[in-house]
């Protein structure tokens, strides 16, 4: 007998049938034999509805009473799940986060997991039922709920495995796995059977929306592997776990994949003196407004003045404006402060581009001879990153997916 977490995301669930079908999969595999978990998102489009009402009473409603709100989408898809499974003859017994024994801390909309205690779970199992819980959301020793950020139910899901000890982990969306590169984008993007959690974290992180970065981040630690699947048909997915360092095949892979990234901007902190400890105080100035950044680059010019660029999301940039604002006086007497926006990013991720030379000048130079200026870049072990126009971006993607072949299996 296996103990098996299963993810259902939101269009996953989205209508009373898909919900029957999802039903009908969890019944399926109890049926198998098997111990079943089910981790569950709201009905797609209904957080997003629930956020339009907030803004609807208020600009800026508390994120404390957000939560409360957001919350409740979950909770009402997991109960119309079980109610499916027990109209089909079998028991299943539904839980929010904080009855799930999901513990967080941190700030409300934003929360993250500090431990699970899975007792109740645990006994709800050993008594025969099929266990349906809200993803997304947990409580604070103090009894708040909080909620885990967008795509926080494939965190609760990793994370639950973990509790659990599953012996697997399946994530079920609306695709067939991870591929090359998004097929809407790229026609000839192919499924990628199998991946190592550092290949899957740069592309989840570089804009992949497959799983949610943190829940990737959590796979590793823990040596959750887990599997990308689609709920609505049993094709294989992808599956994601450590590295195999033995296999002497993995150093003839480079690419394994692209991802793009729209709705970047840019922020320039230019005209700082340069003695001035500037980094400490640009990046404090914008971790203390919880904001997160990708790509920084900084110099000094031949006058001594320093300048810094980084990128972010789109919908942060406003936040981050005010929060640099509040340091500019001490940078410099002339320090100033420039945006860019209308930006997207593209990334090419693979172990093999490690012990691979010349990666880089492949991608450059299909993006070169294609007309497409690039801006900003980074690079690590396994990813080089760039900015390009968002206009751009699907063009730059198959440009350089044809560049690595990577329709070719």
């Amino acid at each position: 007998m296996a103990l098996i977490v299963q993810k259902y995301g939101g269009s996953s669930v989205g209508t009373i049938d898909r919900i029957r079908n999802v039903a009908k999969r969890l019944i399926a595999t109890q049926q198998a034999g098997n111990k079943v978990v089910a981790v569950i998102s709201a009905m797609s489009g209904v957080t997003d509805k629930l956020i339009a009402l907030a803004h609807e009473v208020m600009d800026t409603p508390p994120e404390r009473e957000l939560d409360m709100l957001v919350s409740t989408g979950e909770q009402q898809s997991i109960a119309l799940l079980c109610m499916a499974i027990a109209d089909a003859g079998f028991k299943a017994l539904s839980f929010t986060g904080a009855q799930a024994g999901i513990s967080t801390y941190g700030s409300h909309t934003r929360g993250r997991i500090e431990s699970i205690s899975p007792e109740r779970i645990m006994r709800a199992l050993d008594e025969g039922y099929i266990v349906v819980c809200a993803g997304f959301q947990g409580m604070t020793p103090d009894g708040e709920i909080h909620t885990l950020g967008r795509g926080g139910s494939d965190l609760s899901a990793i994370a639950m495995a973990a509790a659990v000890k599953a012996d697997v982990c399946q994530i079920y969306t609306d695709v067939d796995g991870v591929y090359t590169c998004d097929p809407r984008v790229v026609k000839a993007a192919r499924k990628i059977p199998e991946l190592c959690y550092d290949e899957m974290l740069e592309m989840a992180s570089s804009g992949s929306k497959v799983m949610q970065t943190r829940s990737v981040e959590l796979a590793k630690k823990y040596g959750v592997v887990f599997e990308v699947r689609n709920s609505m048909n049993n094709n294989p997915g992808t599956i994601v776990k450590e590295e195999d360092k033995d296999n002497p095949a993995m150093e003839s892979l480079v690419v394994r994949g692209i991802s793009i990234e729209r709705n970047q901007a840019r922020v320039t902190v230019s005209c700082i003196t340069s003695p001035v400890p500037y980094t400490a105080l640009i990046l404090s100035a914008l971790a203390k407004a919880e904001i997160n950044i990708d790509m920084i680059v900084a110099n000094t010019a031949h006058d001594g003045m320093a300048r810094q660029s980084f990128t972010m999301n789109m919908n942060e940039l406003g936040a981050a404006q005010a929060a640099l604002k509040s340091v500019l006086p001490q940078l410099g007497p002339d320090a100033k402060l420039d945006t860019e926006a209308g930006l997207a990013k593209l990334t090419v991720v693979g172990v093999g581009m490690r012990s691979n030379s010349g990666v880089a000048a492949t991608m450059f130079r299909a993006l070169a001879d294609a007309n497409i200026p690039t801006g900003m870049i980074s690079t690590s072990e396994i990813r080089i990153s760039t900015t390009v126009e968002i206009d751009d971006i699907e063009r730059a993607a198959r440009v350089v997916h044809d560049a690595f072949h990577l329709e070719q299996a």
